[in-house]
């Protein structure tokens, strides 16, 4: 499967529909495509939506739904697929810090794929040489054109051949397309524990949506926890019972001495420095492993609806 192509087709959607979704059309340096999701243009619930299908490669589908009343009384992110190695590693996971003078972003989306920057391609053995590439970038700015051309050349790819959708993570479409990162959360945890992810057949996760929060600090602070707290994941796989039992306490984010308060707190005494943080915390609350082998289902963690209400601002 042609991951990039994939997603040209939903970019088309963007195109037709830019004035419905609240988004906006430009260039960089006349040549590179731009969708602006949340930047300058206002963006929207449904662009994030899109987005976060984007990010897939279509090959997940993303939705929002209501969600629990006892876990948050608002709105909710499900995403579903039957591809989410492909989907969530090869595509969706944000793997690539892009930085530029004045410039940050984290990147996701086919064209990291194209790139083949990570050594987790090199694990799940994966990689495309497409004419054209998609990128998603979760950043506060636009892409500059030194930005642009950078990208286009670590893609192996023409400038007029890069289309990348830009929002920040304080706007209505960041705020979906992180929310809808459940199952690739799950996933990107049990390869950091050394399980075969072609055992994962299909995944299924739901996220509380998070309030749009006022700057983009207080946004990571708000995502992370929508996922480490509310977030509930199911994997359908094959594999051993025993095997099961023995990885899947450690996959939610309670194996982590740091679970248990607002990821803002954490995220500060860190000193804003994500690699300072326990790396088994990134995971969502509650994962359930269904057993193809044995028709057995595990669940695994807790959701904290007291740390959600701290999080969100709940008056």
């Amino acid at each position: 499967m042609n991951l990039n192509q994939r997603a040209l087709v939903l970019c088309r959607e963007f195109l037709n529909r830019a004035a419905e979704l609240r988004v906006r059309l430009l260039k960089v340096g006349d040549r590179a495509r731009v969708i602006d999701c949340g930047i300058e243009a206002p963006g929207g619930l449904e662009a994030g939506r899109l987005l976060a299908e984007v990010c897939l490669a279509g090959l997940g589908r993303v939705k929002i739904v209501p969600g629990r009343a006892d876990v948050w009384p608002g709105p909710a992110v499900q995403v579903e697929t039957d591809h989410p190695v492909a989907a969530c590693m090869a595509s969706q996971y944000a793997g690539w810090e892009i930085k530029g003078e004045g410039f940050f972003a984290m990147g996701s989306g086919p064209m990291r794929a194209a790139a083949n920057r990570e050594k987790i391609f090199e694990a799940i053995g994966y990689s495309e040489r497409p004419e054209a590439v998609v990128g998603v970038l979760e950043t506060r700015a636009l892409p500059t054109p030194a930005v642009a051309a950078q990208l286009a050349e670590a893609c192996g790819v023409k400038l007029d051949d890069l289309v990348l959708l830009v929002a920040p993570t304080a706007s209505q479409a960041g705020t979906v397309q992180i929310a809808a990162r459940s199952v690739e959360t799950s996933l990107h945890k049990l390869f950091e524990l050394g399980f075969d992810l072609d055992r994962v057949e299909s995944g299924y996760g739901v996220t509380p949506l998070p309030p749009v929060a006022a700057n983009d600090l207080e946004g990571i602070g708000r995502t992370n926890d929508a996922i480490l707290y509310g977030a509930e994941v199911t994997l359908f796989v094959r594999a051993d019972d025993e095997r099961l039992l023995e990885i899947g306490p450690k996959v939610p984010s309670n194996s982590s001495p740091d679970h248990g308060e607002p990821f803002a707190a954490i995220f500060a005494r860190a000193g804003n420095d994500f690699y300072k943080i326990d790396p088994h915390l990134f995971s969502p609350a509650v994962v359930r492993l269904v057993n193809l082998q044995s028709g057995k289902t595990f669940q695994f963690g807790r959701v904290a609806p007291d740390v959600l209400a701290r999080s969100f601002g709940v008056a």
